[in-house]
């Protein structure tokens, strides 16, 4: 079942990072990245109000967003909002990072670069969980890696050097915070309920983007990208909040291995390169497609690897 979750998350990315590019495109970033954490609170505001006055409406769902909910209860109610306070700030440092790369890169060279972050996810939880792969997953990997380097040389002929690019570094350090986060995940999924800890965290964000757009924004936003209303921005957080409800539910279960579920999740390159292709008309795809196409089939080998 995890496995199924981790691929209809993959594809809910990729729609995800449709949006945002639509979004971000003549746009300013912060404010964009608010609204997002502003309607995703907002779609999960009536699970977290239900856990808060203890109705019970969506006790024992998969809705329910009490602390410990599927799990025996190991900590306190501070601990566990602790927990997700620390999640919220690697993932909107991710997220800001993210923005603004993909803000002035092309999607089809973004999103093979995020397709490879799993490489470090499974680093770590060889390390920190102890987990192992067989040879098929292992081919996944080295494919994975391939296009990588690939697509390094590819990305010359749009004038995107990787080694001299701010915005390559930009979307660089979004995949190694955006690593650490799933490895991060895998550890609190193990003793908080999946709804709980998405409802919440996105309340945070929020509140950490309201310091963040009141300080680095609103003073100076005469001087900078002036920010427009997208019917995208909405989008952004329809997608992004179901594609990672689809994920925590898949490590929130005991056989799930965060290294394979990662590396799932990036096959949502797959989605936002036609999308690049069909809404944004972007150049240069008959050398993209083969990274496109090695990606595929490092999915395929890890898919297989893993059903045993």
């Amino acid at each position: 079942m995890w496995l199924l979750l981790a691929f209809v998350s993959a594809a809910l990315l990729g729609f995800y990072d449709a949006s945002k590019k639509s979004a971000l495109k003549d746009n300013a970033v912060l404010p964009v990245l608010f609204l997002n954490t502003l309607f995703s609170t907002l779609i999960f505001s009536p699970f977290i109000i239900d856990s808060i006055v203890g109705s019970g409406w969506f006790s024992g769902t998969v809705a329910d967003a009490s602390p410990f909910a599927g799990h025996e209860e190991t900590g306190s109610l501070l601990h566990a909002h602790v927990l997700v306070i620390i999640k919220s700030v690697i993932v909107l440092t991710s997220w800001i990072f993210g923005y603004f790369g993909l803000k002035h890169l092309p999607i089809t060279i973004v999103g093979p670069i995020n397709a490879t972050r799993p490489v470090l996810v499974l680093i770590g939880a060889m390390l920190v969980f102890g987990e192992r792969l067989n040879w098929c997953q292992w081919v996944g990997v080295i494919l994975s890696m391939i296009s990588l380097f690939l697509l390094s040389r590819s990305s010359k002929k749009e004038s995107v050097d990787f080694s001299h690019n701010k915005w390559i570094l930009f979307v660089a350090v979004a995949a190694i915070v955006g690593a650490v986060s799933g490895l991060y995940d895998k550890y609190i999924m193990t003793e908080l309920g999946p709804m709980f800890v998405q409802g919440w965290y996105n309340f945070y964000q929020m509140i950490l983007m309201c310091i963040i757009v009141g300080i680095l924004w609103y003073p100076h936003r005469k001087k900078t990208t002036a920010f427009r209303w997208s019917w995208a921005i909405p989008l952004i957080s329809i997608f992004i909040s179901a594609a990672d409800f689809s994920y925590l539910t898949a490590l929130n279960q005991q056989d799930s291995m965060i290294s394979v579920v990662s590396l799932i999740r990036r096959s949502s390159v797959i989605v936002s390169f036609f999308c690049g292709v069909i809404i944004f008309h972007e150049k240069n795809l008959k050398a993209k497609a083969l990274d496109l196409l090695l990606i595929l089939i490092g999915m395929l080998f890890i898919y297989f690897g893993s059903r045993g």
